[in-house]
């Protein structure tokens, strides 16, 4: 057994990333400048975007992309209950209403039959979120929205480097909203990234994340700033830039590790009666944020609960992604959501954990997971 704790995750934190931001510090700009430009231009170069707007976190992404296409009360902005909170309260944040529907039978993400039957003429917009860094299904979802001209705001926070028929993720769609929070594949601390291919949509989203202030000019007559608009504070500063810019730079790499880690996990796990390994779409190349396993608690004498304790008391650390959000007080009380429009996000929440994968981890730290799981299903197999 471990003679210390593996969390479920740890940043990846070198040298570069440490001198990138201590080269900002020296340089005497902290704020909103260079770093976070240059940070725009290399993330929308390799997402294969027109546009990147940075921005202070994934939450200020959803708002902003929500706000840019008009959003506001009495709009219906359909989401699966199977995301963060913040997926729901960015729509609330415009006045708008969040219409929770289930996930699909085989995967985590949105179930775009559900979707489709959720519109309504107030319809505006869908928010597909790619669970786990896999994709969803975005050739139904694309069809949805131009069937219906609603637009589609993706909530990518756990999808870099994600990719669904080859085309990046981040190219497909209106909008495409990244976290950079502490725990995503790469990481500026706090911070995100909205990318589109329109640019009166990117020229909006620069002017509201600054209290609604026009681009002033760069000839030092900057202090004859407008405000035209009621904004926001949600720029990305140049310390955060350079972090988010050093690890951009790695992404690839640290995506190949959690690969690598994935399919040890596969190979490991696939063949245990007792749980199931993640689901994945032929067409489809996973970021790998979340490595989720699924408990047959038919085959079981622990529930997930248990299970989480077993592998906490071998020293690996673990999560729950999530607590499906009608299961939370706020939207239990709401009249408009039943237990029983949800069966399978329900099911989901009663089986799953997520185990450690993240590119720090070491092959013995691998090798410790796997062999807490599987002594953990031997010891409490029926």
């Amino acid at each position: 057994m471990r003679t210390s704790f593996l969390p479920f995750h740890r940043p990846q934190i070198t040298e570069s990333d440490i001198d990138a931001v201590s080269n900002t510090m020296r340089s005497g700009w902290l704020t909103t400048g260079p770093q976070s430009d240059r940070f725009e231009e290399e993330f929308a170069e390799y997402v294969g975007a027109s546009h990147a707007v940075s921005v202070n976190s994934g939450t200020a992404a959803l708002h902003l992309a929500l706000e840019a296409i008009g959003v506001s009360a009495g709009d219906e902005i359909i989401i699966p209950t199977m995301t963060f909170a913040a997926t729901a309260e960015v729509v609330e944040y415009t006045g708008a209403i969040p219409i929770l529907v289930d996930c699909a039978p085989d995967m985590l993400t949105i179930d775009p039959v559900s979707a489709a039957n959720a519109l309504t003429p107030r319809t505006k917009a869908i928010i597909p979120m790619h669970y786990g860094g896999h994709p969803c299904d975005m050739d139904t979802l694309s069809k949805l929205s131009d069937a219906h001209a609603i637009h589609i705001v993706e909530d990518a926070a756990h999808a870099l480097p994600t990719s669904f028929r080859g085309q990046t993720i981040g190219s497909l769609s209106e909008f495409t909203c990244f976290s950079f929070y502490a725990t995503k594949t790469i990481t500026s601390g706090e911070g995100g990234m909205i990318t589109t291919e329109n640019g009166d949509h990117a020229r909006r989203m620069r002017k509201m994340r600054l209290h609604g202030i026009e681009q002033a000019p760069k000839d030092g007559s900057a202090w004859q700033y407008q405000i035209s608009g009621k904004g926001f504070k949600y720029n990305l500063s140049d310390l955060s830039a350079a972090l988010g810019l050093s690890q951009l730079r790695r992404c690839d790499s640290m995506w190949r590790r959690r690969s690598v880690i994935a399919e040890t996990y596969d190979k490991s796990f696939r063949d245990i009666p007792a749980i199931s390994v993640p689901a994945r779409a032929t067409h489809t190349d996973p970021s790998w944020h979340l490595y989720t396993l699924r408990l047959k608690h038919n085959l079981l004498t622990i529930n997930r609960d248990q299970f989480i304790q077993q592998l906490a008391n071998a020293q690996i650390g673990t999560s729950v992604h999530y607590k499906p959000l009608h299961q939370h007080p706020k939207y239990a009380q709401n009249s408009r959501y039943s237990s029983a429009q949800f069966p399978q996000a329900d099911q989901a929440f009663q089986d799953i954990l997520s185990l450690p994968i993240y590119s720090a981890m070491t092959d013995q730290d691998v090798a410790d997971v796997v062999d807490a799981v599987i002594d953990t299903v031997n010891r409490h197999t029926r």
